[in-house]
């Protein structure tokens, strides 16, 4: 599997977490980077992500697709 985040999405997540802990007022143990934990969070998520994407995939196509109705949301799209 690929992985989602680039260098600059990492950044975003090291800058959430940040945040996050600032707010917590917790504390990375220090036998763990702040790289690591960055790069733990972000498989996390990626998995998370690749399961919510195969699940709307099932509710999406329900079975096989019904392109007449893909084709009205298309259109619905174009509109905005």
């Amino acid at each position: 599997m690929r992985s989602l985040l680039n260098c600059e999405g990492r950044k975003v997540v090291e800058e959430f977490l940040d945040g996050e802990f600032e707010e917590g007022d917790w504390e990375i143990p220090e036998d763990i980077s702040k790289d690591d934990l960055v790069e733990a969070f972000c498989q996390y998520t990626e998995d998370d992500y690749y399961e919510w994407l195969k699940d709307n995939f099932k509710s999406f196509f329900d079975g096989g697709p019904d392109w007449d109705w893909i084709r009205e949301k298309i259109k619905a799209n174009e509109k905005h």
